[in-house]
């Protein structure tokens, strides 16, 4: 079995950091999320063609509900646990919700 059968076969783990504080105050500045996901953007696999600057595979900026928030890999924690505990230190130091993703089914083809 080759390494992206596996990789299409294990499930993606992920949870979103939130910009918005446990009592539910929005988090500022507005630009915090890609901030965060740029200081981020050198953890990643290997660049080859795809080697100029881009947010990470692992940590990226995303709009959820209208909330600015960052999507983070489970991965991270393996592939540099340091990196996965400043991401997780920021959103602790600033009282950030944290919540986990999950995979919704594809719709049936109708």
């Amino acid at each position: 079995m080759t390494d992206t059968a596996k990789q299409a076969s294990t499930p993606t783990s992920e949870f979103f950091i939130q910009g918005l504080t446990s009592d539910g105050k929005q988090f500022r500045p507005s630009d915090w999320a890609e901030r965060l996901c740029g200081a981020m953007s050198c953890f990643r696999p290997e660049g080859g063609r795809n080697a100029h600057l881009q947010y990470s595979p692992y940590v990226r900026p995303i709009l959820l509900n209208g909330v600015r928030s960052v999507v983070v890999n489970e991965a991270l924690r393996e592939i540099e646990p340091l990196a996965f505990h400043f991401v997780m230190s920021f959103a602790k130091d600033n009282d950030l919700q944290i919540v986990d993703a999950c995979l919704l089914p594809d719709p049936p083809n109708t």
